[in-house]
């Protein structure tokens, strides 16, 4: 998912009760939530739905799965809070039911155990193999840095996160991912050498 968020941070009492913050991000917390996420078939459909509200026959031909298929996925993602009924149209032959997110943008609740893990998982099963000529970069980087240096580099990969940019048409770009992740790391000091 191209825009979940970092952990949230405060408390219940700062967000809305239906599970959006102050930023109208959907806090996901439940277990519902990402185990219907988790689902690769339900994340590429989450992922569809950001550019617009679709029919179950238009998600089924972006997917390439049945109408059935698509039906049972939109129907866990509605019972989890994600997925909504945008819009009721009568066409020839019956009634198209337009299905929309209920936010654009998601957020991982800072007490919810599976968020770092859930969102390295999402990014990786987006990942497509890198081709020649296609801009792509992934780099692990390790840093010594003291607890000021750590929060000022937090504060500046959430602004670089928050930063909006152009919005371009589907038809006419391509998608690409964008994972930031500051962590502590596993990894061990050596101490100082006396030899040197």
């Amino acid at each position: 998912m191209a825009e979940e968020q970092p952990p949230a941070h405060g408390s219940d009492a700062d967000q809305h009760q239906n599970g959006r913050d102050e930023q109208d991000h959907l806090v996901l917390r439940s277990p519902e939530q990402f185990k219907a996420l988790g689902h690769p078939v339900r994340h590429r459909m989450v992922n569809a739905l950001r550019q617009r509200p679709a029919t179950l026959r238009q998600l089924a031909d972006a997917l390439g799965m049945s109408k059935g298929t698509i039906g049972y996925h939109v129907r866990v993602l509605r019972e989890a809070g994600l997925v909504r009924l945008a819009e009721t149209r009568q066409v020839r032959g019956g009634t198209e039911q337009y299905f929309a997110l209920v936010s654009h943008r998601f957020k991982v609740h800072e007490d919810a155990a599976i968020g770092p893990e859930f969102l390295i998982n999402a990014a990786l099963g987006e990942m497509l193999p890198d081709r020649p000529g296609q801009p792509s970069h992934t780099a692990l980087r390790h840093l010594w840095l003291t607890d000021a240096e750590a929060h000022a580099l937090e504060a500046r990969l959430r602004a670089m996160a928050a930063e909006p940019y152009p919005t371009t048409d589907s038809a006419h770009g391509k998608p690409y991912g964008l994972l930031v992740s500051l962590f502590r790391a596993n990894v061990p000091s050596l101490p100082p050498d006396d030899g040197h």
